[in-house]
């Protein structure tokens, strides 16, 4: 029996033979960017220089143009035709239609939580919230944020429910395209605490629906001051809840 050849590359329905270009390449190269847009060392309305990219990842253009499709399709850049590809950046129009559907979302998880809160989770909780009382007592803006989303991520992950998990993270990718931070705003801090500890005491009451109307309310005066932000012309940083 003569030696087996080797399978053909498979050929697209026109008969051209496609490339196949490493997934854990551009994958990588997707997180990469992913980091760096989150990070605003890309800023939010920045044109991508593809070339500066590939000198600096020692790459080539396939992969990173692939990462560049991956990122579009999760609203984090645009594509433009003939005039390339720019970082994404969310306007106040964005922001109004974004942060009701995040309010509902998050209503909903803190809702279901609630209902699945053990004693083990619930200290987690309360352990997380005293975090944060210390940072706003010390006005440690950055360490508020910190935690505030490792709290968000306790209610998220007692909720148990994969699907509202993931179309909440996808949600809250495309709000880190703002360069605003609530949290800067005169009050918001405060105001923000004061959200936290009436979502809280409604959780370790296992109270699932005054634990989804308080996240709701939460979430919705992130939305308000975000928006006097833009209405103000404020300095710009990261959006934050």
């Amino acid at each position: 029996m003569g030696a087996t050849s080797a399978k053909p590359l498979k050929k697209s329905p026109r008969g051209v033979q496609q490339p196949i270009v490493s997934a854990a390449l551009y994958q990588e190269v997707a997180g990469r960017l992913r980091e760096e847009i989150f990070d605003h060392v890309l800023q939010p309305g920045e044109w991508i220089d593809e070339l500066a990219l590939v000198a600096r990842y020692g790459i080539s253009r396939t992969p990173l143009r692939e990462a560049l499709k991956v990122l579009a399709a999760e609203g984090l850049v645009t594509l433009k035709p003939r005039r390339g590809c720019y970082v994404a950046e969310i306007s106040r129009e964005d922001a109004a239609e974004i942060y009701p559907v995040l309010a509902m979302l998050e209503g909903r998880c803190a809702y279901e939580a609630t209902r699945n809160l053990d004693d083990a989770a619930a200290e987690r909780l309360q352990q997380c919230h005293d975090a944060l009382e210390v940072a706003a007592a010390a006005n440690e803006i950055r360490q508020f944020f910190e935690v505030n989303q490792e709290f968000h991520r306790i209610v998220q992950e007692q909720a148990g429910n994969r699907w509202l998990i993931q179309i909440i993270n996808d949600l809250r990718k495309v709000l880190k395209l703002s360069r605003l931070n609530s949290l800067s705003r005169v009050g918001r801090l405060d105001s923000s605490l004061a959200e936290h500890r009436l979502i809280l005491a409604a959780m370790l009451d296992r109270d699932a629906e005054g634990a989804e109307a308080a996240m709701r309310a939460h979430l919705l005066a992130g939305q308000h001051a975000i928006q006097k932000q833009m209405d103000e012309g404020a300095p710009r940083e990261r959006s934050n809840t």
